[in-house]
């Protein structure tokens, strides 16, 4: 329970500091915005090449999105002068890697559910019907992107051209994260049945613990670096 306590004080923390900025989840929900505009231009909804691409649209918003947030996790503490003073927070490495990663995952989160609502908007599609599936595959992907997002971000955080090595780092290694959230996303888009889903989100899920599992195993000796 004080394991709990301390990791959500870090938590609460970083809630405080972004509702008095907004700066971050502003970025990002303007930005997916901009990338579901662009593709709404493109492609015709009715036809197959939209059908097709619908999943990819969606993810791509999530993930280049989501990718602005990640920056932040731990160069807002750079940033701010404060990164040495949680290194000296009474909690343990693993504590703090949970608080960032689940600050990261709650804006993420945010910015999804905004952009879904974009999302069906301007492409008049109607989610509700599998919002639960959906909800699963999206909470899977979010979480191995935001373990793998402040894994490296932790990595990257003391470095001069940090945004470009953490887009370096993270996007190679998310890929098998990405192609499984959208091989499950386009057959819900599509009314495909449910049972095909199932093997993306074994995938999904094996990949979150893998990384959580790494994260726990190699984030200590990220900090003391």
């Amino acid at each position: 329970m004080e394991f709990v306590k301390k990791v959500w004080a870090i938590v609460w923390k970083d809630l405080i500091a972004e509702l008095r900025t907004k700066e971050m989840i502003l970025s990002m929900c303007l930005f997916s915005f901009l990338v579901l505009i662009i593709f709404s231009f493109v492609f015709d909804t009715g036809s197959e090449n939209f059908k097709s691409g619908a999943a990819g649209m969606l993810w791509v918003a999530f993930v280049f999105s989501g990718l602005m947030g990640l920056n932040r996790s731990f160069g807002a503490e750079r940033d701010r002068g404060t990164l040495p003073g949680l290194l000296l927070c009474p909690v343990s490495p693993w504590g703090i890697f949970l608080a960032k990663m689940v600050g990261t995952f709650v804006f993420m989160t945010l910015m999804e559910i905004f952009t879904l609502i974009i999302f069906s908007i301007l492409f008049n599609l109607n989610l509700l019907a599998v919002f639960i599936p959906l909800a699963v595959i999206i909470f899977l992907g979010t979480v191995g992107f935001s373990c793998i997002g402040t894994l490296f971000s932790a990595m990257s955080a003391t470095t001069k051209s940090r945004d470009v090595i953490l887009s370096i780092l993270v996007f190679p290694i998310s890929i098998p994260m990405i192609i499984a959230s959208v091989k499950a996303t386009g057959p819900l888009i599509n009314g495909v049945a449910l049972a095909e889903i199932l093997p993306w989100l074994k995938i999904l899920a094996a990949f979150d613990l893998v990384f959580l599992l790494l994260a726990y195993l190699t984030f200590e000796f990220i900090m003391e670096e």
